[in-house]
């Protein structure tokens, strides 16, 4: 059976962006009598607010979306992270990360890579003894992206939109698996939630595109199913760029608010109607 999934962080309110992304997961279910999950990504603790919570919930019923089961939630599901970098650091695939994002920043000999400048791996060269020394100060685990992909070899995945894609997690560097204010990084959380709750398909945005490389790797290496992905066009503003919270784009709540009817919003997003307003389009 396919299952698909909606997976918000709870950090503020959605707007049309995630809505577009809610219904083509959503839709492609419905179409194939499928499952339609819900997640909360709520392990950002510095962030996550429980009135965002409900403030998804409501915006998804107001689109007239319904998901099967009920929502779950990351921060409930802390013992799966924990046992994933526990087999991956047996692996000796992990290590202690005690760079800030100042020292990363300052680095001149930082590569960059589809996500930015890429980690150095000023930490992976640590001394064991000095590395020992410092571990009760605050730190991340990275993955040591070489190790993995000589452990884990050649590996592809299939998007619906690009076909047969392969993966090279090592142009993304060192990612991090655990952060320092989170027992969990996107990456990991993802790649186990996703495996857990038997996601056949993965629906999302095109930004997410180059992080199915690390996706599929930790797949590999933790010997969990790979889904098919489906990676869906942004919604973009009237600047041309991907519409986004930081560039004002409105919420759902405060679309509500002013009137707007929702089906008719979820209509539009579907057919790829240019919303007055705010003026989004398929890019």
């Amino acid at each position: 059976m396919i299952v698909s999934r909606f997976a918000p962080s709870p950090t503020g309110r959605l707007h049309a962006g995630h809505a577009a992304s809610a219904i083509t997961a959503h839709d492609f279910a419905r179409a194939h009598g499928g499952r339609f999950l819900l997640r909360i990504e709520d392990i950002d603790g510095t962030r996550s607010r429980p009135e965002h919570v409900a403030g998804i919930v409501e915006d998804l019923a107001w689109l007239g979306l319904r998901w099967d089961g009920p929502v779950v939630y990351q921060s409930a599901r802390l013992e799966l992270y924990r046992q994933a970098l526990d087999r991956l650091r047996a692996q000796g695939l992990l290590y202690p990360c005690f760079c800030t994002r100042a020292d990363i920043a300052a680095s001149a000999s930082a590569p960059h890579g589809p996500g930015g400048a890429v980690y150095p791996g000023t930490c992976r060269a640590l001394p064991g003894d000095a590395r020992a020394a410092r571990m009760a100060d605050p730190h991340a685990w990275r993955i040591d992206m070489a190790a993995a992909v000589a452990i884990a070899g050649p590996i592809d995945w299939h998007d619906s939109l690009a076909g047969n894609v392969r993966a090279d997690p090592l142009a993304q560097g060192d990612v991090v698996l655990a952060r320092k204010d989170a027992p969990a990084s996107y990456h990991l959380a993802v790649t186990i939630d996703d495996a857990a709750q038997g996601v056949t398909d993965v629906v999302r945005g095109a930004d997410l595109f180059a992080a199915t490389d690390i996706h599929r790797l930790l797949q590999a290496l933790l010997d969990l199913p790979s889904p098919r992905y489906h990676h869906h066009p942004l919604l973009l503003g009237p600047d041309g760029e991907r519409l986004a919270k930081r560039s004002g784009a409105p919420s759902l709540a405060a679309m509500r608010a002013g009137g707007v009817d929702g089906a008719a919003l979820a209509t539009a997003l579907r057919t790829g109607q240019r919303w007055v307003g705010f003026s989004v389009a398929c890019a």
